[in-house]
């Protein structure tokens, strides 16, 4: 078992220090140990303040909005969106399983496998399920998946939220709802740790390349900061004594993305917006 050690009381009054897009409890012992392998980088490299453990809230938001942010993990939508300007990418992690190439990622839409459904028009007039309505992966797919088949711009009769990849399965799979999409870095870690959360689904279509989660900081920070922490992010991905942290995780590299990388997703939005299918269920 993956383990760090941390000194709590030597943490408290440090900066903010979150990685909470794909911290499953079954990986949080992996999660720990590539968050102190990092903030021992970023210590070397004079960011003598790097907490060793990380936070954990229920709101990992909580994070994104603190201007004594270090280092978090944010979606592109957010980043584009609610924190642009904000918060400032990093280097995006690459993820070495299906449906990720390089420091893209897409995501699978799923219905159930006993609907019997072939085509996305048969879906017309059913019930989404998104995990949250700030997500690139959960919502901002789905939608792209399936506005060239609006109506009226609308597609689906309605839709449910809820608040986690898992949830939005558990809610296609119980008859909540009948198709969601879902990051494909959660559908490797549920393959891995809860298939169970996959039981009685089928994949039916795939939504387009985007960038992925990258890591951020606030985005106050002066540029010779912004280079001193991607080099300690880099020495922490080529550090063999992380190797297992990073398998546990599914990372296999990095690349430098900024946020005009990042401009393609607020460009999808628009072009949904522009051919009138930004809105494919009725606003609760």
């Amino acid at each position: 078992m993956l383990t760090a050690s941390f000194d709590r009381e030597m943490v408290r009054a440090m900066p903010a220090f979150s990685l909470p897009m794909y911290d499953w409890p079954e990986v949080h012992d992996a999660t720990d140990a590539w968050a102190h392998g990092m903030a021992r980088h970023l210590r070397a490299h004079d960011f003598a303040e790097a907490p060793l453990e990380l936070l954990r809230h229920e709101d990992h938001a909580q994070a994104w909005q603190s201007s004594d942010l270090l280092l978090s993990q944010c979606c592109g939508y957010p980043l584009t969106h609610l924190y642009a300007g904000k918060l400032l990418p990093l280097l995006t992690p690459h993820y070495s399983v299906e449906g990720c190439s390089g420091p893209a990622y897409s995501s699978f839409v799923f219905v159930r496998g006993a609907d019997n459904i072939r085509a996305l028009t048969e879906l017309r007039g059913r019930i989404g399920a998104i995990n949250d309505r700030t997500s690139m992966s959960g919502m901002l797919a789905l939608k792209i998946v399936f506005a060239p088949l609006t109506e009226n711009g609308r597609f689906f009769a309605r839709t449910v939220e809820t608040g986690a990849h898992a949830g939005s399965l558990e809610a296609v799979q119980r008859g909540e709802a009948d198709v969601c999409a879902v990051d494909a870095v959660c559908v490797a870690l549920a393959r891995r740790h809860r298939p169970e959360l996959l039981t009685g689904l089928a994949e039916i279509a795939r939504s387009p390349l985007v960038p992925g989660l990258p890591y951020v900081t606030a985005g106050h920070r002066p540029p010779a900061e912004l280079v001193r922490m991607r080099q300690a992010i880099a020495a922490a991905f080529a550090d063999p004594r992380l190797q297992q942290a990073r398998e546990a995780l599914f990372l296999s590299g990095y690349s430098p993305l900024d946020r005009s990388d990042y401009a393609i997703i607020a460009a999808l939005e628009r072009n949904l917006e522009r051919h009138g299918g930004l809105e494919l269920w009725e606003a609760a």
